[in-house]
């Protein structure tokens, strides 16, 4: 008879809850430990890709998901001044055809909220805050700094940039300022504008770019600036900037943009961090997920998308070896390692390719793209057809 699973999660964030909810539905006994207080409404828009939504889809909760998401015509490249269109890779029709799925764009807050309806097994405690995981042959213990600690069979660090799981088990070294600042606004609209395009725009400039894109059904535009710095920001989801931060770095860009800037009333602003891929995400009885594992960019925007696809492969790797953790781990490391090492580092890139400085620079990438175009949408622009095809749930760990 196999060995029943006891799994302790650390951090409620996208990537905690999807685990959750995937252990739950195999009937492993789990146990997630948030830092605050209660599941709130965090975090801006976020795009749903197919690879992603495949996952979701598997866990039963797709139709939540169209019920609160809004599937754009397309991904649309800018020119950051004049508005010319540099790509256009079709969505809405070609997706579900092409990967399998949907693409979305959702509001954080509302895919967070369809994924903790899944955890209907798994017991929750809210105001745990970890600061240190050990571990021996029979257990892993995590520590919290209320003075009370938490034995488990597998400890799953799913607690973001700054994991402390990954500190206990590695070592504290801190993740990578890259130079690049982020400010995050959603603007609601009682009717569709038509200065904001029911796509996923990306607008291209000159060390900095802009992504817009519809959330809660189309009644609101999600706003990601992204801008290089010399000065260090912290990484902070409520680190609030105004208005006229907002403007002043994206003075002189296209007036709909300058319109849409216009119409915010609340924006925050963080900076980005990433660290270099790792080998192995896993000690004994201790391994991690998502941003825990491989901060990434966002400029492919994967890194929740990341840590769902973590997520599931985990959740089947324990459900067929319960009673072979050092296996189930190493077959979970060998799906997602050398995947999630390849999209944080094109990530890097795109932000490279996003940002050239010079007109000269500009004309010569924008040229390239509409070659691409001519070719094959879906596999220019920002060249991300292998990110959505993949499909997590075709993973088969072999037990």
């Amino acid at each position: 008879m196999s060995k029943k699973l006891k799994v302790g999660i650390i951090g409620g964030g996208v990537g905690g809850v999807t685990l959750a909810a995937g252990l739950s539905q195999h009937g492993i006994e789990t146990h997630l430990f948030e830092h605050a207080a209660q599941f709130g409404d965090v975090g801006a828009g976020i795009q749903m890709t197919p690879n992603a939504v495949k996952v979701i889809t598997a866990l039963g909760a797709a139709p939540a998901l169209d019920k609160v998401g809004f599937l754009p015509e397309a991904l649309v490249g800018r020119n950051w001044d004049t508005g010319e269109e540099t790509f256009r890779i079709p969505l809405k029709e070609d997706c579900p055809r092409l990967y399998g799925a949907p693409f979305y764009h959702v509001h954080r807050a509302d895919l967070h909220h369809l994924l903790a309806d899944l955890v209907a097994g798994a017991n929750v405690t809210f105001s745990m805050h970890c600061i240190d995981v050990t571990q021996d042959a029979e257990k892993a213990v995590a520590h919290f700094a209320d003075g009370s600690t938490f034995e488990a069979d597998l400890i799953v660090g799913a607690d973001g940039v700054r994991s402390q799981v990954r500190h206990a088990m590695f070592g504290t070294e801190a993740p990578h300022f890259t130079g690049h600042m982020c400010y995050r606004a959603v603007v609601p609209f009682d009717e569709m504008p038509d200065f904001v395009a029911p796509e996923s725009s990306f607008w291209l400039g000159p060390k900095s770019h802009v992504v817009t894109y519809y959330v809660n059904g189309g009644k609101a535009v999600n706003i990601v600036a992204v801008a290089e710095t010399a000065e260090w920001v912290e990484e902070s989801w409520n680190a609030l900037s105004t208005r006229e931060d907002l403007m002043a770095d994206f003075k002189g860009w296209h007036p709909n943009i300058t319109k849409l800037f216009e119409r915010v009333t609340e924006v925050y602003r963080w900076g980005l961090f990433d660290r270099d891929p790792m080998a192995k995400w896993s000690k004994g009885r201790v391994t991690l997920l998502g941003d825990a594992a491989h901060p990434m960019l966002p400029f492919l925007s994967q890194g929740a998308a990341m840590a769902i696809e973590d997520a599931y492969v985990l959740a089947q790797a324990l459900a067929a070896m319960p009673d072979k953790l050092e296996q189930a781990l190493a077959q979970y490391e060998a799906e997602r390692v050398g995947r999630t090492s390849r999209v944080l580092l094109e990530a890097r890139e795109r932000g490279k390719t996003y940002h050239l400085a010079s007109k000269d620079e500009q004309a010569k990438r924008d040229a390239e793209y509409r070659e691409q175009q001519k070719k094959d949408p879906h596999a220019g622009g920002i060249k991300a057809n292998w990110v959505y095809a993949y499909n997590a749930t075709d993973f088969r760990p072999a037990a």
